[in-house]
C-alpha cells in the first residue's frame, strides 16, 4: 500500500508543478496531438482544459471521447533519462456545460488566470476528462499502473 501511496503522491506533485499536457485524440483512423493548460482534481479522478468549440481536437472528442494526456517533467537534459517523470492520463473526456461547466472554468482559471479572455469566450468549452488509470515511467525504465476508477 506504501508504494501506491508513494506513487500516488509523486503523481500529484507532477500534475500540480506541471501547467501544460500533451492532449492525444484520434478521428477516422488518425491520432492527433494537442498542447493544453490543464488543472487537475486533488483527488487526481478528473482533469479539467478550455478548447474552443471550432477546434480539430473538440471535433475529435465528440466524435470519441476516449483520450489519453501526457504530463511530463522533462528538462531536455541528458539528465532526464534518470530523472524525469512522464505520466500518461487515460480516460474519458466531456464537454461541460450550465454549473458544471462554470465550477470547472472557475478553478481552470484560478490556475491559469492569464487564460481569462480565453476562458470566458463564448466560443469556449470547458472539457472534463474522467480518468481511470494513469500509467507512470520513472527513471527510463520504471512502469507503474494507479487505476483511479
Amino acid at each position: 500500500m506504501q508504494d501506491s501511496d508513494e506513487l500516488r503522491d509523486a503523481l500529484g506533485r507532477l500534475l500540480a508543478e506541471q501547467p501544460l499536457a500533451v492532449l492525444c485524440t484520434h478521428r477516422d483512423g488518425q491520432p492527433y496531438a494537442s498542447l493544453v493548460a490543464f488543472t487537475v482534481a486533488e483527488d487526481l479522478s478528473r482533469i479539467w482544459f478550455a478548447t474552443l468549440r471550432t477546434t480539430r481536437k473538440f471535433a475529435n472528442l465528440s466524435a470519441d471521447g476516449r483520450v489519453s494526456l501526457l504530463i511530463d517533467s522533462r528538462s531536455h537534459r541528458d539528465t532526464d533519462f534518470h530523472r524525469a517523470m512522464a505520466a500518461t492520463a487515460v480516460g474519458v473526456s466531456a464537454a461541460l456545460s450550465g454549473e458544471p461547466g462554470a465550477e470547472a472554468a472557475a478553478r481552470h482559471l484560478e490556475r491559469h488566470p492569464h487564460l481569462r479572455d480565453f476562458v470566458e469566450a463564448p466560443t469556449c468549452a470547458m472539457v472534463e476528462v474522467a480518468i481511470s488509470r494513469y500509467v507512470v515511467v520513472q527513471r527510463f525504465q520504471s512502469v507503474r499502473e494507479l487505476r483511479i476508477v
